[in-house]
């Protein structure tokens, strides 16, 4: 089967959260909209026009955007659509001005990482639901 890979495609917040529900098993429905909105550019992948794979950019509005929520069908896992998903990414927030681009990943995803040409940095993460002020 092959698999299409779109730019910023017309897509509604059923199919988003199908595919987060399939590859996510704690997923909670939410709004797609208001956050596709604000972004830099999605990209999505299609097999016969079903979403299989999805990567959000996000940004700061000048030069650093951001790799949020790479996701694929589970039918659709160890094919090669992650890779190319944050390849597209990748080449489309260059594309539109970024000059960083940021993910934040678990140890686990090192490798698929660092195959797609991220380098390991520091960086500090706050829970903001579970944090109630800084001490």
């Amino acid at each position: 089967m092959e698999i299409e890979y779109r730019t910023d495609p017309e897509i509604g917040n059923e199919e988003i959260n199908d595919l987060f529900a399939n590859a996510w098993p704690n997923h909670t429905s939410r709004d797609f909209s208001k956050i596709l909105a604000r972004s830099l550019g999605f990209v999505c992948a299609f097999a016969d026009d079903r979403l299989v794979g999805f990567a959000n950019i996000a940004w700061d509005g000048d030069k650093h955007a951001f790799l949020l929520d790479p996701t694929v069908h589970t039918e659709f896992q160890r094919r090669g659509i992650g890779t190319a998903l944050v390849r597209y990414a990748v080449d489309t927030a260059r594309s539109r001005g970024a000059e960083w681009l940021h993910v934040d990943y678990e140890p686990h995803l090192d490798g698929f990482y660092s195959g797609c040409g991220f380098k390991k940095t520091e960086a500090g993460l706050v829970n903001l639901m579970q944090q109630t002020r800084v001490e």
